[in-house]
Parts: structure tokens; C-alpha cells; sequence
């Protein structure tokens, strides 16, 4: 792997964050023809024996729990795009990736509750969605990244500094980033790819707005009694939103969105029970449920940032937005992020500079509307199914509020409504 000197920090393009998103937008501005670096800080690479997200060798019969990670994402058909034109998606494992064929949401966690039935057949697409552990994506993404000429730099970031000099009319020449080892990177465009609560967005002083929600997202991974035939289901309701999501054989992923007192039941509960409660909630829809993995929480909020870019600076993926996961949608925000910034950059003039902030707000009018109407979509339904959150509700949606399972069966009777939403999804 190609590590620059210290006498040579001198990219077009550098990326902070490692995660997916960051990864996939350092691996696209390659392709482009960029010098790219990565920074972050060092950790071991997911998918390398011994690193704390490899992904560990299934012993022969049942899977023990280090082999299935709780934290899964479901891909879009735009973000698999996205990911076979960086050559990423055929390196994923695929006996660990499930396709989504159906989904069958319910208003309500009970047997009589209407159902809201999404079909790929029926919307002519390969899949719904894919069903991938952040392992597998976050692997596939860092060996791709090991051959695509991107510098890796492990080192923190210290400092940022955009300006130009007030003596000077000319816009600055490039942004310069003080590493925590001492060196200074310089790169014409810096792409802010490192998570919700984004150091780099802080220091750059970027308002934005956080609202945390009064739901913690607990996740598990059980083995189910039925075959869940690759569909996965939802019931909103009081005890908030409970997702089982398929995996391959057997397996299903566990995302419950519960309220903080409910939350705290669930954690306290010993992984049997917990299985146990889960399948009750389910309506016991894929049978009895069993442990794979022990459960971990994390705590739900909303961020917003006032502006998706500024001289030098674009930010990208959770560092740009942070929605409710009802929807799961997160990852697929950003990825439309990076494919955003991808066909912004490959378009622009042969006389605009990369930083050029009349180039980057092309970037930022194309996610603007995206990004707020899953924000918007995510809320609106978040506080529509909250009992907690109904004194504050806006009033347009109070009267809503007692037409729930009315508007379920006016949505689930419509083939129209039904399209345009999985096209949404889709997109």
C-alpha cells in the first residue's frame, strides 16, 4: 500500500472517516482520476483475521455469536449500483448477504393489525433491498480501497483551515489539514465522510441542530423457527418500531426502535428472554426465536446541518444527516451522497477548481431535497406512532393520529401509492 512521505502530503482530493461511506467516496474519486487520501485514525481493517470486525470462520454447524455481526444495513438497488461500479459489490461475501423480496408492515403489533404489503415481483425489481453486516461492507470497501492507488494516513485530524489570505483577492489554493502526527496535508476539495457527531464538521464550525429522540435502538440476531423466506417485517406501535430483517437460512437481524423505559426492560432481560419477547411481539410470525448475538443499544436522534458544503468542504453520509432508522435509510442516504459528489465532480468544467464553492453547491442543491424528504418522512412517522410524542405533534398531523390504521389501508389498497414508494426506497 502506497504511504506518502512526510515531505509530500499534497493531495486533489482528502477524505476523513473510514467508514463506508467515506471509503466508497475515496475508492469513486479515484476512479475519477484524483489523488485521494483517506485519513483516520488507525484501526485494524474489518475482514483481516484478528481485527475486532473481521468476520470470524463459521464452524461447521450452528454459528456461534462472533459470526454474525448485529449491526446490518439494507442496501438499496441505487446503492447497489453505486457499489458494483466501484467493483466493491461482487467482493462482498455473498453467504452472508440476503436479498429482500417482500415486506409486510403492520400499524400495530397484533393479529388483526392491516397489512402493508411491498412486493419486488410486483414492482418489477430484482430485490427490494440486501440485507448486509457492516463486517462484509466495511471489508469489501477497505480491500478494494488497498489496490485503488487511495494513500491511507492513519492519523487524526487536529486542524483545519480553509482561508485564503485577506491580502490576496485569489481564493486560497487549498485546504490545509494539521495531522496528529505532526504532518500537514494539503488537498484542493476535503470531503467530511466521519460520522454523526463529525470533528471535523465541529471544527470547520457548521451549525447544526440535534434532537434526540425518546427511543434507543436495541439490536440482536436470533435464529427463527420458519423460514423466513426473505421478507422482512415491521409493527409500529407503542412499544415503538420492531424490525426482523432476513439474513441467509435461518437467521434473522433485530432492530427494535423502543422506548427509553423499554429499552432498559429489554437489555435487562437475558438473551433467551429476550428472544422470548421478541417473537411474542412478533406475533409469533417465524416461530419460536433463539439467540446468535447478545443485544447492544444505541441511543436515536435527528441531525440536521445548515449547509452540505463550504469553501473546500463537503460533508457526507451521517457527518451531513442523521434520520430516525425506522425506514433504514441512513446508509443509503449516503451513499446517494457520494454518487451525488461523484457526478458533480465528473461533470464539472475543465476550468473550475475542485474546491470552488459555486461547484460544490451543485452537490448540495442535488441532496438537498432527497435528504429532507426522508427526514421529514422519518419524523413525521416517528412521532405519529410515539404515544409520548402526540401532545407534540404539529397540528397538521394530530388529526392523524386517531386515522392510522384508515391511511394503512388506504396506502395498502392503492398499487399506485405502493409504487411510488418503493420507488422512493429504490432511489
Amino acid at each position: 500500500m502506497y504511504t506518502p512521505s512526510s515531505a509530500g502530503l499534497a493531495f486533489d482530493v482528502a477524505v476523513v472517516g473510514r467508514g463506508a461511506v467515506g471509503a466508497a467516496a475515496a475508492l469513486g474519486l479515484a476512479r475519477l482520476g484524483l489523488r485521494v487520501a483517506n485519513v483516520a485514525p488507525t484501526f485494524p481493517v474489518a475482514g483481516t483475521p484478528g481485527a475486532p470486525g473481521a468476520i470470524a470462520p463459521a464452524a461447521a454447524g450452528a454459528p456461534t455469536p462472533a459470526d454474525w455481526d448485529p449491526r446490518v444495513y439494507a442496501l438499496s438497488p441505487a446503492t447497489r449500483t453505486l457499489l458494483q461500479s466501484l467493483m466493491v459489490w461482487d467482493a462482498l461475501d455473498v453467504s452472508r448477504v440476503a436479498p429482500v423480496y417482500d415486506m409486510r408492515i403492520f400499524p400495530a403489533a397484533r393479529a388483526d393489525a392491516p397489512e402493508l404489503h411491498f412486493s419486488a415481483f410486483e414492482a418489477c425489481v430484482d430485490a427490494l433491498s440486501w440485507i448486509v453486516e457492516d463486517r462484509n461492507l466495511t471489508g469489501a470497501l477497505e480491500r478494494a480501497m488497498a489496490f485503488s492507488g487511495v494513500a491511507r494516513i492513519d492519523a487524526r485530524v487536529e486542524a483545519v483551515d480553509t482561508r485564503r489570505d485577506p491580502a490576496d483577492p485569489r481564493p486560497a489554493a487549498g485546504a490545509q489539514l494539521r495531522l496528529s502526527d505532526g504532518r500537514v496535508l494539503r488537498a484542493k476539495l476535503v470531503v467530511a465522510a466521519d460520522g454523526a457527531d463529525s470533528p471535523l464538521r465541529a471544527k470547520l464550525a457548521i451549525p447544526t441542530s440535534t434532537r434526540a429522540y425518546p427511543q434507543h435502538a436495541v439490536v440482536a440476531n436470533f435464529t427463527c423457527a420458519r423460514p423466513h423466506r426473505d421478507c422482512a417485517w415491521q409493527w409500529f406501535g407503542a412499544h415503538g418500531i420492531l424490525a426482523l430483517l432476513p439474513l441467509p437460512d435461518h437467521r434473522v437481524s433485530m432492530v427494535w426502535s423502543a422506548p427509553e423505559p423499554l429499552a432498559d426492560t429489554l437489555m435487562a432481560l437475558d438473551a433467551a428472554d429476550l428472544a422470548q419477547r421478541v417473537a411474542e411481539t412478533a406475533q409469533g410470525v417465524l416461530g419460536a426465536l433463539a439467540p446468535l448475538t447478545p443485544a447492544r443499544r444505541f441511543p436515536l436522534r435527528l441531525i440536521e446541518v445548515d449547509r452540505l458544503c463550504q469553501q473546500r468542504v463537503v460533508l457526507v453520509g451521517d457527518a451531513a444527516h442523521v434520520v430516525h432508522p425506522l425506514a433504514g435509510q441512513g446508509m443509503n442516504l449516503g451513499f446517494g451522497d457520494v454518487k451525488a459528489l461523484l457526478d458533480v465532480l465528473a461533470a464539472r468544467e475543465p476550468f473550475r477548481d475542485l474546491g470552488e464553492t459555486l461547484l460544490l453547491r451543485r452537490y448540495e442543491r442535488a441532496r438537498r431535497e432527497a435528504v429532507a424528504a426522508m427526514r421529514v418522512t422519518t419524523d413525521a412517522l416517528q412521532r405519529l406512532f410515539d404515544p409520548e410524542s402526540e401532545p407534540a405533534l404539529p397540528g397538521v398531523l394530530r388529526p392523524l393520529v386517531g386515522l392510522r390504521e384508515t391511511g394503512w389501508r388506504l396506502v395498502a389498497s392503492s398499487p399506485w401509492l405502493k409504487r411510488r414508494l418503493i420507488a422512493h426506497a429504490a432511489s
